[in-house]
């Protein structure tokens, strides 16, 4: 793109710019709900970036999603959360990365803020760590360079898809939530790439209370079962805290007791390793107190996993849930 830096006064001079690609931004929000990614997205250039912002209200997010999208004109449809705060490095990370047109989709981390409570920030260490989260641990954390990638290492909260591809797909499966994106994300990655781009971070607080961690946990689980009952598994180590709540049920049953406890003795390692890790790692040895996050999200986890698969297949829902999209900012207006 040809771009004139002329001032009054003064002949034009002419600067090579970057592609830059339209953007739709989809914001999905409870009716009245608070929407901090607003914040991040006035503070934009908005001279040097042209998108549009979508607010979709209701209580059924794949929905509002889907409907917004519908209504989107970007090129690029750029899904965030209500207090997913971008930086000014996203949108031109995004554009450089689905410049290749074989890209359908860029994604980046969501990192826990410096300012959230040592509690968040534990939950923090334990998401993004090997032992926490596995493969998926790098949705919380900024690590290597651009890369293809799978839909292990991409999050809903920050993840733009091309929106041709987006519609012909179908958008989001509405019998899904959570787990939306990756059951997408599956179809999507059979004909087109997906890249993880590290750079292309937001900052999203973690749960503030035990027993919302505990919850969110839960839910993962739920949804990657009910993911798995619609399109078959994908990878087996999603299985592990299941099978994880089924030994520490059966276990002090089994006859030979003592050497049952052998592998609980291995997870207690493993653990307490990764704590000693995450501790050394971010260089705040309160880090360490991680070590008792780690059984907690696992066996919620294996329980969302049980509950998904003793629920059965997920149906629409058939309620008259209501979906109110609003347009906030459009290409060509500067306000808000």
């Amino acid at each position: 793109m040809i771009r004139s830096t002329a001032e009054p006064g003064r002949a034009p001079v002419f600067l090579w710019r970057p592609f830059m690609p339209t953007f739709s931004i989809i914001i999905p929000v409870k009716p009245s709900g608070a929407i901090k990614a607003l914040e991040a997205l006035r503070r934009l250039p908005t001279d040097e970036y042209p998108f549009e912002v979508f607010v979709a209200e209701g209580t059924m997010p794949s929905r509002q999603r889907n409907l917004a999208a519908r209504q989107a004109h970007g090129e690029i449809i750029y899904f965030l959360d209500d207090d997913s705060l971008v930086t000014d490095a996203n949108l031109p990370r995004c554009a450089a990365v689905v410049r290749d047109s074989s890209v359908a989709v860029a994604g980046g981390p969501s990192l826990t803020p410096p300012s959230d409570s040592f509690l968040q920030r534990l939950f923090g260490f334990a998401l993004s760590s090997p032992f926490g989260a596995g493969a998926m641990r790098n949705r919380y954390r900024a690590v290597g360079t651009a890369r293809e990638t799978t839909e292990q290492e991409l999050i809903l909260c920050n993840l733009a898809v091309r929106r041709d591809i987006f519609l012909e797909a179908g958008g989001f499966d509405e019998r899904l939530y959570p787990n939306e994106e990756n059951e997408l994300l599956d179809r999507i990655n059979s004909a087109h790439r997906l890249v993880h781009d590290p750079g292309m971070a937001v900052w999203r607080s973690q749960r503030s209370t035990l027993r919302a961690f505990m919850r969110q946990m839960f839910s993962y689980g739920r949804g990657r079962a009910q993911q798995t009952l619609l399109a078959g598994p994908r990878s087996l180590m999603s299985f592990l805290p299941l099978l994880f709540v089924f030994y520490l049920v059966v276990v002090p049953f089994l006859s030979d007791f003592w050497v049952w406890r052998f592998p609980l003795a291995l997870y207690g390692l493993a653990a307490l390793f990764s704590a000693v890790a995450a501790a050394f790692g971010s260089g705040k040895p309160g880090a360490a107190a991680v070590l008792l996050i780690f059984p907690i999200m696992h066996i919620c986890n294996g329980l969302g996993l049980l509950k998904g698969f003793v629920c059965g297949k997920p149906v629409v829902a058939t309620d008259d849930t209501v979906v109110v999209i609003r347009k906030l900012k459009s290409f060509e207006d500067q306000t808000w």
